[in-house]
């Protein structure tokens, strides 16, 4: 299996009858996906969609976001799920950007389509059993008026197969392109690292924009798992379903885990078909860590990873000691996964840096991106050579294991979702109260880190902090938004004028070993 493609085909050939997904009551089985993929290729290219050409899906969670990604690489497409959190005009960038010209969207995102101008789109599908009302055609319908021949158009493993879009320090999203080779082939180490089996039955609850939600299922349908997909993050609908479905497998981010051990029934579920919960996107802390492996009862691995890499190191389970000699390494991000390098470099000399010593980050391994779409000059700035990646972030290691720092870059993590203040600055600026702002990460116990303004306002004014935020949940998906709002005379600047972050963020990370959460 060395293509997206090849994973279906196999699975569908060697398992037809087992289950690949269970979501809402419905199960669909590998050779369903098999054919229903093979129905969606020839449905693309009835479209005239042609290869390397990108697919939009603009929805929360559903089954349907598999049979597309399995069909349009069975025609060498490319699947692009936009995040459906983001406010309509981030969604027209994004769109117009990858020039999509089929586009799947739920109902409910409809509206948000009204108010996009979309040169490049030429049929709209809606994620339903029937569109009326619409002008579109329901998915199934589309889906169902096409053959069930496997397309048979053949990829590589160079050849792009999935794109994600991560903010950019301009303030504009950068689509990142995943090749066969690095969504598909990572999963022979990873699967062991995270204990994917056939037997498994892997929960997948993030978002499927995201490469910790539909990269963790694609994990599981490569060994022929058995997965639970559930719409959005609801902590009820996880209580009911881990010991309802016998989940074996789950991805969280912190945040997740502390709401289901706020849950009022967490002391009483049972926990037992858990084998192992992969964490990260930010740091937990060695209580939650503690009340976690007490509740659940399974083996816990910490992650570290971003989109242009998907996972980098891991943290595995014997190494989380609390209390123990250990217990240290529970302030890293862990050892290289197989197949995967680290090296800490001098961000301005480009010299290696030893053990010990605080650097950018470097990744080399069969899963970095194949570039950002059509900015050739990013591409270049994050790949400079021989396979490296840069990935803005400071840390150092220590015997292997590596210990994050800060950011080189100014990029805020809260939630798991990336936030960069250059977006949020250009929102705030055009406010006629503000003269100047910088935008940081601030410590967050539940999210880790959450976004802060500091705000020097015009003379004269008083801007008032709820309406600042409030300017900004106008424009932005809301996550990118202020939750506080502080004041300054005016903002510490370097003698080019760049803002320093570092000296905006130190009064809220003071006794904080990590700076990146």
């Amino acid at each position: 299996m060395d293509t997206l493609a090849e994973v279906i085909r196999h699975h569908g050939r060697e398992r037809p009858d087992s289950s690949a997904m269970r979501f809402e009551g419905t199960r669909f089985t590998y050779g369903e996906w098999d054919t229903q993929s093979s129905r969606i290729g020839q449905a693309l290219l009835a479209e005239g969609v042609a290869p390397a050409e990108r697919i939009g899906f603009l929805a929360h969670n559903a089954p349907q976001y598999f049979e597309l990604l399995f069909g349009a690489a069975k025609i060498n497409a490319v699947t692009l799920a936009v995040n459906w959190r983001l406010a309509p005009a981030e969604m027209e960038y994004i769109l117009d950007h990858a020039e999509v010209g089929v586009l799947i969207i739920g109902p409910e995102f409809l509206d948000h389509l009204s108010k996009m101008t979309l040169p490049h789109l030429r049929k709209v599908v809606v994620l339903a059993e029937s569109a009326d009302g619409t002008d579109h055609q329901s998915f199934t319908d589309w889906r169902d008026a096409h053959p069930s021949d496997d397309p048979g158009v053949e990829s590589t493993l160079d050849d792009v197969c999935y794109q994600l879009y991560t903010s950019g320090t301009t303030g504009l999203p950068k689509g990142v392109e995943v090749s066969n080779r690095a969504l598909v082939q990572q999963m022979v180490n990873r699967c062991e690292v995270w204990q994917f089996d056939a037997d498994s039955v892997n929960l997948v609850c993030l978002p499927l924009f995201h490469i910790a939600g539909s990269g963790w299922a694609v994990a599981g349908f490569f060994v022929g798992a058995d997965s639970v997909l559930l719409r959005d993050i609801d902590p009820s609908e996880m209580m009911r379903v881990i010991p309802d479905e016998g989940v074996t497998n789950a991805i969280m981010v912190p945040a997740v885990i502390q709401m289901l051990l706020a849950a009022p029934e967490a002391d009483t579920a049972d926990f037992s078909s858990f084998r192992n919960i992969v964490y990260g996107a930010a740091p937990i802390t060695e209580d939650v860590l503690v009340r976690a492996m007490a509740t659940f009862g399974c083996d816990f691995v910490a992650g570290y990873g971003l989109t242009e890499h998907a996972t980098a190191t891991y943290l595995p389970a014997e190494d989380h000691d609390p209390g123990g000699p250990r217990a240290h390494l529970l302030r890293s991000v862990g050892k290289a996964v197989p197949e995967v390098e680290i090296k800490i470099v001098d961000s301005a000399t480009m010299d290696d840096l030893a053990d010990g010593e605080v650097g950018e980050v470097w990744l080399r391994g069969p899963q970095v991106m194949t570039g950002y779409a059509n900015r050739p000059d990013d591409t270049r700035a994050a790949m400079p050579g021989d396979g490296w990646l840069r990935t803005g972030d400071a840390g150092y290691l220590e015997d292997g294991y590596l210990f994050l720092k800060d950011r080189v870059k100014d990029m805020v993590i809260t939630g798991g979702e990336n936030v960069y203040p250059a977006e949020v600055e250009n929102a705030l600026m055009p406010h006629p109260d503000v003269l100047d702002v910088g935008v940081i990460g601030v410590p967050d116990e539940k999210w880790g880190e959450t976004v802060k303004a500091i705000v020097v306002a015009q003379p004269g004014t008083s801007p008032d902090p709820a309406e600042l935020i409030a300017w900004c949940r106008d424009r932005l998906a809301h996550f990118k938004c202020p939750t506080s709002v502080d004041f300054m005379d005016v903002l510490p600047r370097n003698p080019s004028g760049k803002i320093l972050k570092t000296e905006l963020r130190e009064p809220y990370w003071e006794g904080k070993e990590r700076r990146i959460n």
